[in-house]
C-alpha cells in the first residue's frame, strides 16, 4: 500500500493495533480454548517487539458490552521478568485482561442482549483509529500503523453502519485492517474491511497452529509485504445490512438522498426523513388530471 504524501513513515517500523476478541459466548463453544489462543497471541506480540526495538504494540480488548486498552508497549517501562517465568509485559497484559473480562461479565449480567452473541467490534475499531490519529499528530516521523483483528464472534448486523464508517475512515487514513477470523464461518464485515483497506484476511484451517499463521502472515511490516505472496480472499461477501431490522439482505431499497438501506418499501426514510415515491405520485396525479380535462 502506498504511503500518504503528507506523512513520513519509517519503512520497517510498525505500530500494530491488536483487537482481541474476549466474548465469552464465543469462547465457551470454541474448539480452541481461550487460554491456548492467548498463549499464541502473547508469543506473537513478543516476536513483533523483538523484530525491531522501535516497533510498538497496542492491545484493545473487545468484549460483549465494552472495549478497553489493556496494553501499550510505549508506556510499559518494566521489561524484566516475573520470577524468571514470564515477561513483565505478559504479566501486566494478563492482569489488565482479567480485570476487563470481570467488568464485561458484570455488564452482561446487568443487561443481556437477546439473540445476539457478537462482540463490540465497532467500538474497538473506533478506539484503534483514534489512537492512530493521535500518533499521526505527534510528529512528522512515526511508525507505519496497521490494525489486526483477532476475531471469533459472529457479525452483529446492528453494528453495520458503525463498522462501515470505521472501515472507510481507515481507508482514508491509509491504515490497512488485517483480519484473522477464528469463527466457524467467514466474517462478511472483516472480509470487507480487509478488502477495502488493502489488508489481509485469513481464516486458519488449523486453529492449534495459530502462532504459525500469525508469524508468517501478519508479522511482516507494510514495506516488506510488497516482496511477499500473502494469501488473498477467494470471495468477499459484500452484502449489506438493512437499517430498519439490522438484517443482512441480498436485495433492498436505497434512499437516494442519504443512501440508507431498507429491506422493505417505506413511505418515508427513517434516517433523513425524505419521502419515497413522491415523484411517481406526482406523475400519477398529473396523468389523472389530464384524463378528466374535457375536450374543446
Amino acid at each position: 500500500m502506498a504511503s500518504a504524501p503528507s506523512k513520513l513513515y519509517a519503512d520497517d517500523v510498525s505500530l500494530l493495533m491488536v483487537l482481541l476478541d474476549t466474548n465469552p459466548f464465543f469462547w465457551s463453544s470454541s474448539s480452541l480454548p481461550f487460554s491456548v489462543f492467548l498463549s499464541h497471541v502473547l508469543t506473537f506480540l513478543n516476536s513483533i517487539l523483538l523484530l525491531n526495538q522501535l516497533n510498538q504494540v497496542v492491545v484493545i480488548a473487545t468484549g460483549y458490552n465494552s472495549c478497553s486498552y489493556i496494553y501499550d508497549s510505549s508506556t510499559s517501562t518494566n521489561q524484566g521478568s516475573d520470577n524468571g517465568r514470564m515477561p513483565a509485559r505478559c504479566v501486566n497484559l494478563l492482569q489488565k485482561l482479567e480485570e476487563f473480562v470481570i467488568k464485561d461479565e458484570q455488564l452482561i449480567k446487568e443487561g443481556l442482549r437477546e439473540g445476539i452473541a457478537s462482540s463490540l467490534l465497532s467500538g474497538s475499531l473506533s478506539m484503534a483509529l483514534c489512537y492512530i490519529q493521535r500518533v499521526f499528530r505527534s510528529g512528522p516521523l512515526h511508525p507505519q500503523p496497521r490494525i489486526l483483528c483477532l476475531q471469533g464472534s459472529s457479525d452483529g448486523s446492528e453494528q453495520y453502519v458503525a463498522i462501515m464508517n470505521a472501515i472507510f475512515s481507515a481507508q482514508r487514513s491509509m491504515v490497512p485492517i488485517d483480519s484473522c477470523y477464528m469463527g466457524s464461518s467467514n466474517s462478511a464485515f472483516l472480509q470487507q474491511a480487509s478488502y477495502i483497506t488493502g489488508g489481509v484476511y485469513l481464516k486458519p484451517q488449523q486453529p492449534n497452529g495459530l502462532f504459525q499463521y500469525l508469524s508468517t502472515v501478519f508479522a511482516t511490516d507494510l514495506h516488506s509485504r510488497a516482496f511477499l505472496q500473502l494469501p488473498k480472499s477467494l470471495g468477499v461477501d459484500f452484502r449489506a445490512s438493512c437499517f430498519c431490522h439490522k438484517k443482512t439482505i441480498d436485495m433492498g431499497y436505497i434512499c437516494s438522498v442519504c443512501l440508507s438501506i431498507f429491506c422493505k418499501h417505506h413511505k418515508k426514510c427513517s434516517t433523513c426523513g425524505s419521502v419515497f415515491g413522491q415523484a411517481q405520485s406526482d406523475v400519477n396525479s398529473t396523468s389523472n388530471k389530464k384524463r378528466k380535462t374535457p375536450e374543446t
